[in-house]
């Protein structure tokens, strides 16, 4: 992993040459101070429902500003996810392209919601951690390979993307079988 350029090493610390660990020292004791760190975010042995999605890895562009006391920290990243669609089981792959916002201050005033913030008490940012945090947190609930997919049949397992089935087109759920025959009984008697 390529973590930092020589203008960026004072910032940078590298933790067995695998985790991005940030001393924000400098930003937390200076106002106006900017920097930006570009580097590969290994996230392949993350797993999503049974797969590992991040078959490559996930380009990173932070910037870091300080500012009264605290840091502002902006992410652009850039990524691929790999995912067998919910409905069809067919592989998807969705190309990502999304922006975090960060405030990191060292503590909290009472007054203050947490939620806003991130406390960073060391003055130590794992960025790795925050940004998989901030990755996962941004994941579908449902991967679909398109949004009209129709999935698969539930008698025979045909993909109904590719046509359709030789199936019965009359399936009902065996345990609404009941209703059916209510419903058949009362439209006999009238």
């Amino acid at each position: 992993l390529h973590l930092c350029d020589r203008r960026q090493r004072q910032m940078c610390i590298r933790d067995r040459g695998r985790v991005m660990v940030i001393d924000l020292k400098k930003y937390f004791l200076s106002d106006d101070l900017s920097d930006t760190v570009e580097y590969d975010l290994d996230l392949s042995q993350v797993e999503v429902n049974g797969v590992k999605p991040f078959l490559e890895p996930v380009k990173v562009r932070a910037v870091f500003h300080s500012f009264a006391g605290s840091v502002d920290l902006g992410a652009h990243l850039h990524y691929t996810v790999t995912m067998p669609c919910d409905r069809c089981n067919e592989e998807t792959v969705q190309e990502k392209i999304v922006r975090f916002s960060h405030t990191l201050v060292r503590e909290l005033n009472e007054e203050e919601d947490d939620d806003d913030y991130i406390l960073v008490p060391g003055e130590r940012l794992d960025l790795d951690e925050l940004l998989t945090e901030d990755v996962l947190l941004e994941m579908p609930s449902k991967f679909l390979c398109s949004p009209d997919c129709r999935g698969l049949c539930p008698s025979c397992g045909f993909n109904l993307n590719l046509g359709d089935c030789s199936c019965e087109k009359e399936q009902t759920d065996s345990r609404l079988e009941i209703l059916k025959q209510l419903l058949q009984d009362s439209s006999e008697t009238k």
